[in-house]
């Protein structure tokens, strides 16, 4: 029932309602959206996913379990509601798969006020299993008996979710290290085992008691400190490798590559400190709240606040993280790069890829944790390329260049014009241009057209060092047009209009105008011009006729470049 491995989820027939019915000896209650509290038999196959109730008190647990017993004959199924709590198993994170499945009570049987289903696991049928869904739980009646130790169970959830992401952490060596980092990472590392100490202690005695929290209260300025520090170390990265050009913003992965693993990995421990603290906190608090309604207030706000705060960090850092996994793995796999700065390393390309390799094998399982494995890219169904191209070399290094679920819908591989004037080139049509253009040089380039843009690189730039040439938004495509012809030896052609310039490629005699025709109608299929473009040159009209004759303007806006190629037929 986790996300990580989907393996199991819940599936039910309406025809054997009776049989679970009879059989069933396992409650699965969704307390919270997508959290589940087990009770009952001890089901093997999903026991390592089970995550123990931590912070949250016995009283809670009996608390959950009188409220859950009065939904249905839940208590029936457990055995009665002593041993219901005795057999309480712990918390589940519902994964999506399963959360469809259990969302769809047109495949789920109800009885007593519960689905009754099967537990598959790796196709096979493991456990018969009554489900509690959070629509019952979550009634306003059954909320205001239970809000509290509710949020205790999310609190936990957040603790537990982000200690998982700490133990993919890594020892951080001289190797990585600065001496000054050094100093950072032995502080916070501290810090860190000293809450893990006080968490460990109260998870223990199941209890909060004053001379426990009272040994840590004094440390929320220096954990707010630290967790502040690498929030903006990490805010700040974010926003260098989005507001830089591709260029730019792979030379900032590279130079900073070592700070960008340790803040990553540093917010992460601290954020994991915070959140444990928090969770004393809110301990603490509850055990007051039982007498005092204020207490049980605040137990809510801090766990709101401490999933904000948790959610917005994990955010920026799996944004972080994936960008230079991404980018180490063009530096590891790729023999053209020589820019990996680490402090006392050569600059040269074998050392560039071994530390690359290094820093990798350290923050891959990070990225992994964080989102879903980088998939391998498929070949897409319109190719324009040479028979003898080696499409997959291409297709590799596309693998980190993609953003997460943007898909390639084609990829070409033409001659792009080096010298020539676009707009002479596509209004003046003249062939000698053309040619004295191709006399001055052309380079082969991979056209990518996905979801969301055009790319454009040079093929040895890009198989050598990832290279991107230029990101075209697929927004910003004006025009299209393929010139095709079948004379043999004559090169067929594309032109594109973006709303900043004008592009023509040129693909080798060998390949087929089909290909070449369903390439451009791929592009064509994102042609648009906005009405604030077409608005802004009916300006320009309405002006002129204001304000009487006028030379012709030198002006080539996106529109009126669009309307003379689409009444021009120029071809090379």
């Amino acid at each position: 029932m986790q996300d990580r491995s989907e393996s199991s989820s819940i599936e039910t027939g309406e025809n054997d309602a009776d049989t679970a019915s009879a059989t069933a000896s396992t409650v699965i209650a969704e307390v919270l959206p997508g959290v589940a509290v087990v009770f009952g038999e001890e089901i093997p196959e999903l026991k390592p996913d089970l995550l123990d109730f931590g912070l949250v008190s016995k009283a809670d647990r009996m608390q959950i379990s009188t409220v859950l017993a009065s939904i249905g004959n839940t208590a029936t199924v457990a055995g009665n509601l002593g041993n219901a709590l005795a057999s309480a198993q712990g918390i589940y994170k519902i994964g999506s798969a399963t959360q469809a499945l259990l969302n769809s009570g047109a495949t789920l049987a109800i009885k007593d006020g519960a689905n009754l289903g099967t537990v598959m696991y790796q196709g096979r049928i493991v456990a018969q299993a009554r489900f509690i869904p959070a629509t019952l739980v979550s009634a306003a009646q059954t909320v205001a008996m239970i809000g509290p130790a509710l949020a205790m169970v999310a609190l936990q959830m957040q603790l537990s979710e982000v200690t998982r992401l700490v133990r993919t952490n890594i020892a951080l060596t001289s190797q990585v290290l600065s001496t000054i980092r050094k100093e950072q990472w032995a502080e916070l590392t501290g810090l860190v085992a000293t809450l893990d100490r006080a968490v460990d202690q109260a998870r223990e005695i199941e209890a909060v008691p004053a001379s426990l929290w009272e040994s840590v209260a004094s440390s929320e300025a220096i954990l707010r400190k630290q967790l502040e520090l690498y929030r903006n170390n990490v805010e700040d990265h974010v926003q260098q490798i989005d507001r830089a050009d591709p260029r730019r913003r792979r030379e900032y992965l590279q130079t900073n590559a070592e700070a960008i693993v340790f803040d990553a990995f540093a917010l992460l421990d601290s954020q994991k400190a915070w959140t444990g603290y928090k969770a004393l906190h809110a301990g603490k608090a509850r055990d007051a709240g039982h007498g005092d309604a204020a207490e049980a207030r605040l137990v809510e706000v801090i766990v709101r606040d401490t999933r904000a705060e948790l959610d917005s960090a994990l955010a920026d850092t799996t944004r972080l993280v994936d960008a230079l996994t991404r980018e180490l793995h063009i530096l590891a796999e790729l023999p053209g790069h020589e820019t990996l700065s680490l402090p006392g390393k050569r600059k040269d390309a074998k050392a560039t890829r071994a530390i690359a390799a290094r820093l990798l094998e350290a923050v891959e399982p990070l990225a992994d944790a964080l989102r879903p494995p980088v998939p391998p890219v498929e070949a897409p169904s319109v190719i324009c390329a040479p028979e003898a191209l080696d499409l997959k070399s291409y297709l590799r290094v596309l693998r980190w260049c993609l953003a997460n679920g943007e898909t390639l819908q084609a990829i070409g591989f033409p001659e792009q014009l080096e010298a020539l004037d676009s707009i002479a080139a596509i209004i003046g049509g003249a062939k000698g241009k053309l040619a004295a253009a191709r006399d001055k040089g052309v380079t082969t380039t991979m056209l990518a057209v996905t979801d969301r843009r055009v790319i454009t690189a040079r093929t040895n730039a890009f198989l050598e060092q990832g290279e991107i040439r230029q990101d075209i938004p697929l927004d910003q495509v004006r025009y299209v047009r393929a010139a095709t012809t079948s004379n043999k030896g004559t090169r067929s052609s594309v032109d594109l209009i973006t709303r900043d310039e004008n592009i023509r490629w040129l693909f080798p005699p060998g390949i087929d105008n089909a290909h070449v025709d369903a390439f451009a109608g791929v592009l064509a299929e994102s042609m648009t011009i906005p009405e604030s473009e077409r608005d802004a040159l009916k300006r320009r009209r309405y002006a002129v006729e204001e304000g009487g004759e006028e030379g012709p303007s030198t002006a080539t806006g996106p529109a009126e470049v669009t309307e003379s190629v689409a009444t021009t037929g120029n071809t090379v």
